[in-house]
């Protein structure tokens, strides 16, 4: 007699996850990305050079480019950014206050993965890297880890 393992059923379905490289999805996504970003870039009170950086690196011409006319498609690499920082913006402002949210990222922080740094220059040194390590501490701090 052989017994097959299975879940038991469930309402639940798991969420359908978005593939980046069709162009229809990132054309769907990209300009309300960027609108997203340009607002979190304004509540953190991010300087332009930085928030460029956090783009992946992007030049000053392309960078005021995107802010006046966000109707564009975006790379799956600066789409994946920009979900990684308004997830990070999302889980401060569950987790806190929104004044504090909205300054966390510039204070210094002692959690060893800072390495006495800010969270921003943290991200801003270690890229999306970085970013899915903040992404992942807040939301563990979410879950009451």
């Amino acid at each position: 007699m052989s017994f097959a393992y299975a879940y038991p059923k469930s309402r639940f379905e798991p969420a359908v996850l978005v593939d980046l490289s069709a162009r229809s999805e990132r054309e769907r996504l990209s300009e309300s990305a960027l609108k997203g970003f340009f607002r979190l870039a304004d509540a953190w009170r991010i300087r332009d050079e930085d928030a460029r950086e956090l783009l992946g690196g992007l030049s000053s011409s392309s960078f005021y480019e995107w802010k006046k006319h966000p109707a564009r498609v975006l790379e799956v690499d600066r789409i994946t950014r920009i979900s990684y920082l308004l997830g990070i913006y999302k889980a401060l402002h569950i987790l806190y206050g929104d004044k504090l949210a909205d300054e966390w990222a510039h204070l210094p922080n002692t959690n060893p993965i800072f390495n006495g740094r800010t969270p921003l220059a943290y991200m801003l040194g270690g890229g999306l890297l970085a970013m899915q390590t903040v992404r992942r501490l807040l939301d563990a701090r979410r879950g009451g880890l």
